[in-house]
């Protein structure tokens, strides 16, 4: 949270060894008076003594150890907190002059015209080559592009600078990567006629930082689950729910679409006999968006077509629970994943699964359609594979996109009783979680940390007291100063028309 918001600031760049300047700033900081005032007192208070010119100069001297931190009072802490203020504002008014953009273009090049949104993946490691790749994908009828992360980005407690073209199983989320897919995608919204929109990930170690990013440079999605880092890649579960609060408040102010990521507990659990828990997670997915200042429109909350194959009626019981998802948030653009765990290397089997998935997607007015190839999660796809995958799409939703209309499986029928008892399943769950009485002692402060801690979710066991990151929390002072809170909760200024269209276009 303190190194994003000293980016919203315009502090960028890196060192000869490509360490940010805002990790040597809040880490010198942190260092000699501590975080629980926040970056923004002792940093600016350190430029009004004039131990450095500019916030940029300030955080190259501090790497060198010939910067003098503390925590002012009275006046000074006035001046300073006055100061940096005035520098995060600069930051935020560039996110709302973005979204104010992206509106614009929307308007003169359109929406696709059908729903859902197509959504599909590049992601090459070599952003020089995603770029045409991604491009390619929107003429053959994508209408969202997402550059998959390079594995393991998750965990890097810094985010990488500058174009990168050495990537693993995905390209490196950086601010000049951003930029540049972006910049593409508009010339060939330009070209189509269409706006394309543009994915990453804004989770992990630096999910805020990366949402701030993604608001600077007009990306339209984001990646952003509150629980995925917590139990798929075992960061701290406080660190996780701080940081998703602050990034979904700059997706909020950026008018950004957020994913959740409930697909990943079906990898983990049975699709089946887990289902209530992705019914949950959504549930407390839309909360937390809610409280974070996201509206319906920005819900892109997922979900999977993840049951086995061979298990009778299972295809009845996916539509059940897509149905239940579409039903349970009318007004939100659901995300729905491809079969992913049951793809055995036959491609003419993967091929017809896809097709399925493609035809429940229809069915049930799914918003956001995550492309499916025959060769997923065996080998990484050709271009002919995500170039079939693409046709199966476009036939299905051209000969059964309107399905939605005719589709109302009866009262008493197998697809509405199923999809109670997941229902029921799901608040019998949350009246456990909030009814947990249980004495945990001050290690689970709360219900649903203790929930995580049991293994509730994807059946992984989370602890507060434990996980990566750990050692970046810290409880809050009396006098902790972040203007980029307090401007990020204020609301935007004029944003009432920008969030109107988007609604509409969403609806």
């Amino acid at each position: 949270m303190e190194r994003a918001t000293l980016r919203l600031a315009g502090l960028s760049g890196a060192d000869h060894e490509k360490v940010p300047w805002v990790n040597h700033l809040v880490t010198a900081v942190r260092g000699q008076v501590g975080l629980e005032h926040g970056v923004v007192l002792p940093v600016w208070d350190a430029l009004r003594r004039g131990e450095a010119e500019t916030l940029g100069m300030l955080a190259q001297k501090s790497a060198s150890g010939s910067i003098r931190f503390e925590v002012p009072e009275g006046r000074a802490a006035t001046t300073a907190a006055r100061a940096g203020r005035t520098a995060v504002a600069r930051g935020i008014r560039t996110i709302d002059r973005q979204r104010a953009v992206r509106d614009r273009l929307i308007r003169r090049h359109g929406d696709p015209r059908q729903r859902p949104w197509i959504y599909l993946i590049v992601a090459t490691g070599d952003i020089m080559e995603d770029i045409p790749q991604a491009q390619a994908a929107a003429r053959e009828g994508a209408d969202i592009i997402a550059v998959i992360r390079s594995t393991g980005q998750s965990l890097l407690d810094y985010v990488p600078e500058g174009a990168t073209r050495e990537g693993f199983a995905g390209t490196y989320a950086t601010q000049e990567n951003f930029r540049l897919m972006r910049a593409a995608l508009d010339e060939t919204s330009r070209e189509l006629g269409r706006y394309i929109r543009l994915t990453n990930y804004a989770s992990g170690l630096c999910m805020p930082e990366i949402a701030t990013l993604a608001g600077l440079e007009r990306l339209d999605m984001m990646l952003n689950d509150s629980m995925y880092g917590i139990l798929f890649r075992d960061i701290n579960p406080i660190r996780t729910f701080v940081d998703q609060r602050f990034s979904r408040q700059i997706h909020a102010r950026a008018g950004i679409i957020i994913n959740t990521g409930e697909d990943n507990y079906l990898t983990t659990a049975d699709a089946v006999e887990a289902a209530h828990t992705v019914t949950v997670s959504q549930l407390l997915n839309e909360y937390f968006a809610k409280e974070a200042g996201l509206e319906d429109w920005q819900l892109g909350l997922g979900h999977a077509f993840e049951i086995n194959p061979d298990l009778p009626d299972s295809f009845r019981l996916e539509l059940a629970h897509a149905l239940l998802a579409r039903q349970l948030f009318p007004d939100a653009p659901l995300k729905w994943m491809p079969p992913t765990k049951h793809m055995t290397g036959d491609v003419f089997r993967g091929y017809l699964l896809d097709g399925f998935f493609n035809l429940a997607g229809a069915m049930t007015g799914q918003g956001i359609l995550l492309v499916g190839m025959m060769t997923e999660a065996v080998v990484t796809p050709f271009l002919s594979d995500r170039d079939l995958a693409l046709q199966n799409v476009r036939y299905v939703l051209s000969a059964a996109g309107g399905l939605t209309e005719d589709f109302h499986p009866p009262r008493d029928g197998f697809i509405q009783t199923r999809a109670r008892a997941v229902l029921d399943d799901a608040v019998r769950l949350l009246e456990t979680i909030a009814d947990d009485t249980r004495g945990r002692g001050s290690a689970y402060p709360q219900p649903l940390l203790a929930a995580i801690a049991d293994g509730t979710f994807g059946l992984m066991r989370r602890p507060p007291t434990a996980g990566k990151g750990l050692e970046g929390v810290c409880r809050k002072a009396p006098g902790y100063v972040n203007p980029a809170i307090d401007l990020l909760e204020s609301g935007p200024a004029g944003v009432t028309s920008s969030r109107t269209t988007q609604g509409r276009s969403a609806r």
